[in-house]
């Protein structure tokens, strides 16, 4: 009889706790085999006892009444859901739980029920599991492919309506927990004893795990990027708002804008540490948005402010203080959920986080500074001193300072060492750099690094030498007329400070000094201070040698000194500044030179007072004539060139000749022509010029004089053969000279080297079809022809030149008698045939060899040299 009951009581069962009929299909039950009664998976020990079979009938029944109340609706949920209150997803989403049903959870779940301690060890049984595993089916089947849809849509949207999007991402997530969670939170967990917390943060971590791993965090990313860097630009003011009309409604608007996006970017944050994306990846994502806004604002704010004093860096902590630091502050609440009791209108900020967002920003702009840094120094002399004050406070650890000067160096080497660049430019922009890193590192440790390429390559430059004496001995007002010429060097000469320190042997021995302070620690061991601080010091320092530049300064010294003012003050500061510097003995040549000229004036006066040479031989006024005598050992090689001058000067020259050796009886005068300088008149038919020529422009227009000319005779006519034979002049100081004359209209070239003088000047020398327009051209041109070829002093290519040229007899007798030969093979036998040897290198000779091409003597054939017939 009683296993009549069971198996009647299996199917019929008269508890009202399991009147629920047997699930066709439950997962979560096993078969025990073939023909075996359906049953849950329990251990077959456990259950031998006569009411076996009933607990096994209750568990079953239980198990489907829980499960088809848990199991979830087959319907997506979207982020509508999340603004439903419990009332409206009464019903569907959330099923009435009758005492049957909570019943059946209660012996499923609950610690004390029998059936629960039977089927401890079994995961198969165990309801939270299942129903773990129910919404994840639910969220892979209807949420996560609205989810990813709406992150793909995300990725072709801008604006507002991304952040749109991503919000409704999160509400649909929140909304999937809310629904998820509230059966367990209501109806399952409260079944449990001491594991309620426990299990409520198990079924989270699974889901929120699940999230993470299935919603492809590459599209999430991007959106939160994007969302937090539009959102938070406008909440830190990068963002323009042009399109308010007054400023009123603009700044009200503008207010409200910014509230506005704080408020999503705090939801957004909320909403992904609610979901469970709010942790590492995510903040670091936020991380480096706002440090890409840091970069940004700092950009937009200070690029192109070089203005001192700057009050840039003051600026900057006190927006990272008050704005950025309070923003970071308040999202990291909300990514992380520990709010506290912060407000979003006074968070806490510590000290701490405030100075390593500060020290961000300033690093941030010493990057912006480091790269306009060039630009800054080529406008240092319209204020940029702001920009370098700024650096200062970057260039703080040995890493920062590696870091400027490489760059720097990169940018120079980019933008000024080229062979597009002048000298003076460069010369230009390296005493700028020399002023800007005096006020950057005071120390030079960074100049040193940075000078040593410019110094290199203008050591490379043949007229470095020469520009910076130039630029020395320059006068301060030609500094708009004369571009080419460094007016820097003459304006810190006039300074009164400009000698200060040349003479510091001792500085840094100097043990008065309270305000001495050691090398830096990133000073290379071949570190030395320069004891010349000064522009001026350091660019006389940049040879190794002193005498290339001691013998620049002595030709540049004797050109101006040749000249005809007697005023040579400024070259008496430059000559005891180069003293101090190099020495006396180095420049006592210059010295002699510069009292050479004061001592002819002396000279002059009594030559001329003594031989009366304001009178000529027939106690007639004479031409005034003014000599310099010179000591032509200690003054570099001049022109000597001879001409015939007219007989007038000639015998002025031989009167104060003669006084001369009556002066000084042990020495003699010896008369370099091309040298002087003459004022002529001349007095035309219909006007009067007056010029300042040299001397070989005056003989050559006083050849055209006729001693007995009448004013109806005919104007004088010579031919270039003819000047060339009566003066014994060369022809390019001939050609010289005629094309001056013709620029000034004296002269007209009436045939082919035919030139007649200009008594009159007819309407159609000056009628508007371009003569005089052309004359001024050719005054110019003349000008600038006069201006090379009357250099006093020679340069050592013209006096290697005229050396050169003595052995060209051998090297045309060579090539006529062997044949074309290349270069190394003339060098050679020069070196055998020259008596004394060769004493030129190839260069040199190639060069000299160039010249005879293109005069037509030579022709290079194949690297061989051979005569023109």
């Amino acid at each position: 009889m009683a296993a009549r009951k069971r198996m009647f009581a299996a199917v019929f069962p008269t508890s009202t706790d399991i009147n629920l009929p047997t699930p066709l299909v439950t997962p979560q039950l096993s078969s025990d085999g073939f023909g075996a009664s359906f049953s849950s998976s329990a251990p077959e020990s456990q259950l031998q006892s006569e009411d076996s079979a009933s607990e096994k009938i209750r568990w079953n029944r239980a198990w489907h009444s829980a499960t088809a109340f848990l199991t979830l609706p087959n319907e997506p949920i979207t982020a509508a859901h999340s603004a439903l209150d419990e009332e409206d997803l009464r019903g569907k989403w959330f099923k009435p739980c009758t005492p049957e049903i909570s019943k059946a959870i209660s012996y499923l779940v609950s610690d004390d029920s029998r059936g629960r301690q039977i089927r401890n060890s079994s995961k198969e049984d165990d309801l939270l599991e299942w129903y773990s595993q129910e919404a994840g089916r639910h969220y892979f089947d209807f949420v996560r492919p609205l989810l990813l849809q709406m992150l793909d849509e995300n990725s072709e949207s801008s604006g507002s309506e991304s952040s749109s999007l991503l919000i409704q991402v999160l509400q649909t997530l929140k909304a999937c927990q809310g629904i998820y969670v509230h059966p367990l939170h209501h109806y399952v967990l409260p079944k449990l004893n001491d594991r309620r917390s426990y299990e409520l943060a198990k079924f989270r971590e699974s889901f929120e795990a699940i999230v993470a791993k299935t919603l492809s965090p590459s599209k999430l990313a991007t959106c939160l990027n994007g969302f937090l860097r539009k959102e938070g630009s406008t909440v830190l003011g990068l963002h323009d708002f042009d399109e308010l009309e007054d400023e009123e409604a603009m700044e009200q608007d503008e207010e409200s804008l910014i509230l506005d996006a704080r408020r999503r970017t705090e939801t957004v944050a909320q909403g992904l540490h609610d979901v469970g994306l709010g942790g590492a990846h995510a903040q670091r994502q936020f991380a480096e948005v706002m440090s890409d806004i840091l970069t940004t604002h700092v950009k937009s704010s200070y690029a192109g402010q070089w203005t001192s004093p700057s009050s840039i860096v003051e600026h900057l902590k006190g927006w990272v203080e008050n704005d950025f630091a309070r923003f970071v502050v308040q999202v990291l609440a909300r990514f992380t959920g520990h709010q506290g009791d912060q407000t979003s209108a006074s968070p806490k900020v510590t000290l701490t986080d405030v100075g390593r967002w500060q020290d961000m920003a300033i690093q941030g702009l010493g990057a912006l500074r480091i790269g306009e840094l060039f630009d800054v120094i080529v406008d240092w002399e319209n204020n940029s001193r702001g920009a370098v004050e700024d650096l200062k406070h970057y260039i703080t650890t040995t890493t920062a300072r590696t870091h400027l000067t490489t760059v720097f160096s990169q940018a120079i080497s980019q933008r000024l060492l080229q062979p597009g660049a002048s000298t003076t430019q460069i010369l230009q922009v390296y005493i700028c750099i020399i002023r800007a890193f005096a006020v950057l590192d005071p120390k030079g440790v960074l100049l040193d690094r940075i000078a040593r390429p410019i110094r290199r390559y203008l050591r490379e430059r043949d007229d470095a030498v020469k520009i910076i004496v130039g630029g020395l001995l320059s006068d301060v007002e030609d500094a708009d007329t004369a571009p080419e010429v460094l007016i820097e060097l003459a304006v810190d000469l006039n300074k009164l400070n400009a000698m200060a320190g040349i003479d510091d042997d001792d500085g840094e021995l100097d043990w008065d000094d309270m305000s001495w302070m050691p090398d830096p620690i990133d000073a290379g061991p071949d570190y030395k201070k320069s004891k010349t601080s000064d522009v001026i010091g350091t660019l006389i320092g940049l040879f190794d040698t002193k005498d290339i530049f001691v013998k620049e300064f002595q030709n540049i010294m004797g050109e101006r000194l040749l000249k005809k003012e007697f005023d040579f003050e400024k070259e008496i500061r430059v000559l005891e500044l180069l003293k101090l510097r190099f020495g006396d003995s180095a420049l006592q040549s210059c010295e002699v030179m510069l009292r050479d000229i004061l001592d002819s004036v002396r000279v002059d006066n009594v030559i001329r007072k003594d031989q009366a040479l304001s009178l000529d031989s027939n106690s007639q006024p004479a031409p005034e004539l003014h000599t310099k005598i010179l000591s032509r050992l200690f003054w570099p090689a001049l022109h000597s060139e001879s001409f015939s001058i007219p007989p007038e000067i000639h015998s002025l020259q031989t009167r104060y000749s003669a006084g001369f050796e009556t002066l000084k009886q042990t020495r003699k005068l010896t008369w370099l022509q091309a040298l002087g300088q003459v004022t002529v008149e001349l007095n035309l038919r219909d006007r009067d010029v007056v010029e300042e020529v040299q001397t070989w422009q005056a003989s050559l227009i006083y050849a055209f004089h006729e001693p007995n000319e009448t004013e109806t005779a005919a104007p004088a006519t010579r031919t270039v053969s003819q000047l060339m034979s009566t003066l014994n002049m060369e022809e390019p100081l001939v050609r010289n000279a005629l094309t001056f004359w013709v620029g000034k209209l004296v002269l007209k070239e009436t045939s082919s080297d035919t030139y007649t003088v200009l008594e009159t000047l007819s309407s159609s020398d000056l009628s508007s079809d371009g003569t005089t327009a052309q004359a001024a051209i050719a005054a110019a041109a003349a000008d600038a022809a006069t201006s090379s070829a009357a250099a006093a002093v020679r340069s050592d290519e013209d006096v290697a030149m005229e050396k050169m040229a003595v052995f060209w007899k051998f090297i045309e007798g060579m090539l006529t008698n062997q044949g074309s030969m290349p270069l190394q093979r003339i060098v050679m036998m020069l070196k055998f045939a020259v008596p004394g040897g060769f004493p030129f290198g190839n260069e040199e000779l190639k060069e000299f060899l160039g010249r005879r091409v293109q005069e037509g003597k030579l022709e290079l054939v194949g690297g061989n040299y051979k005569i023109v017939k």
